[in-house]
């Protein structure tokens, strides 16, 4: 199932880290690419260029707020789907064969590249980089003319293929005659109709497309970090600081998105126990943008007739590493109040240590009155508890096994 996330988190991703001539600029490139955000929940695409529409088919908002699996198909790998999905959990570069299929369901052999962006503020991975690279087929020269798998290309000025060509190559006998074909390679794999060669011979990039790819990259990324000094939100390539610690890696954010319920994530390591995750329904809920919640404390939410006994209790609860259920009135953003049928847990590392505290938020009109319930909530509850854990451990179990590699 496709996701669409919620458009006004897609903007935001985009407009508040660049300035607004951003997208001019990056429309001027004819490459095929995407940018991402994996602190949104389905770790959905927010800007996608001119040059990826026209390779694929797509128009642009039947791309922007969907996940990049939409472009995969029957035949694409498994195994190299896996290590774009591992590349991500671990905020690594990668360069990869991949079988794509365009809107109308033809196969595309890309090479795949992908590169984390980093806030140069945090080292938090903000956004994830993927170019493709159409692989346009094997070449080589008979006589005056250009062969591409088995299709004849006149020498004669013209340099127009005499049939359709395939686009899997295996071998590439000079970069020069690569290039007498270029102008033109692009338009047959927009217009071709093979759909079984591509798809069932496996291809290898040649050296060009891998520098093509990593030269759209570098190009790609300065334009970013240019625009995004004027927001002062500044982006590089690299990670430019050690991640403190609270920082979440884009894998658990990742996992953490796929939560629908309202919950935060706060770090009892950092002072004042700030909040270092908030689920797209937690703002919702609250009201609050993204960036108005992250490193507050939970206190934001209390007001004139927030009870302080029961703030105590969960102080005490939280000191002692026990889980926590009451019922408390908070407040949104706009001053209205709500009944919080607040549950906290704690949430261990896979070394067994805290590593956070998870606070789920269900709604009621008044929680003296069991009747204005939802069905069990505390087995809502338990469900988020349990989906968190599951994705902190996995998470600190992946780093663990990088660090020791």
């Amino acid at each position: 199932m496709e996701l669409q996330s919620d458009l006004g988190l897609i903007e935001e991703s985009f407009n508040v880290r660049y300035s607004v001539w951003v997208r001019e600029a990056l429309d001027e490139f004819g490459d095929s690419f995407i940018i991402t955000d994996p602190c949104i929940s389905g770790h959905p695409i927010v800007y996608v260029s001119s040059g990826f529409l026209k390779v694929f088919g797509y128009s642009r908002d039947e791309v922007i707020g969907k996940n990049g699996r939409m472009f995969q198909g029957p035949k694409t790998n498994r195994r190299s789907v896996m290590e774009i999905r591992e590349a991500i959990r671990a905020e690594n570069a990668i360069q990869i064969t991949l079988l794509n299929y365009r809107k109308d369901g033809t196969p595309l052999w890309m090479l795949f590249h992908m590169c984390p962006v980093y806030s140069k503020e945090d080292g938090k991975v903000v956004h994830f980089l993927g170019v493709q690279v159409p692989i346009l087929g094997k070449l080589r020269r008979s006589g005056s003319e250009v062969v591409r798998n088995g299709v004849n290309f006149r020498d004669d000025g013209n340099k127009f293929p005499e049939t359709v060509f395939g686009c899997c190559r295996r071998e590439v006998s000079s970069d020069a005659v690569m290039e007498l074909g270029r102008g033109i390679a692009l338009d047959y794999l927009l217009n071709s109709d093979d759909r079984e060669i591509e798809a069932d011979e496996p291809c290898e990039a040649s050296e060009l497309e891998k520098r093509k790819a990593t030269a759209a990259v570098n190009n790609i990324l300065s334009v970013l970090i240019h625009y995004s000094q004027t927001t002062g939100r500044l982006v590089c390539g690299k990670r430019c600081c050690l991640p403190g610690t609270g920082l979440l890696s884009a894998s658990l954010n990742i996992s953490l998105g796929r939560i629908k319920q309202s919950f935060v994530l706060t770090d009892p390591h950092l002072p004042d126990m700030p909040i270092v995750y908030a689920s797209d329904a937690f703002l919702r809920l609250t009201g609050y943008a993204r960036d108005e919640v992250l490193g507050r404390n939970c206190r934001l939410l209390s007001g004139m007739d927030t009870d302080p006994a029961i703030q105590f209790q969960i102080s005490q609860r939280i000191q002692a590493l026990q889980p926590c259920t009451v019922c408390i009135l908070n407040y949104r953003k706009d001053k209205s109040s709500f009944w919080n049928f607040l549950h906290i847990s704690p949430v261990r590392a896979a070394t067994g240590k805290v590593a956070y505290f998870v606070g789920v938020q269900i709604q009621h009109g008044n929680c003296s009155n069991d009747e204005q319930r939802e069905v069990s909530p505390e087995m809502q509850h338990l469900s988020v508890v349990g989906a968190v854990k599951v994705a902190v451990r996995s998470s600190t179990m992946i780093t663990s096994a990088s660090n020791k590699s």
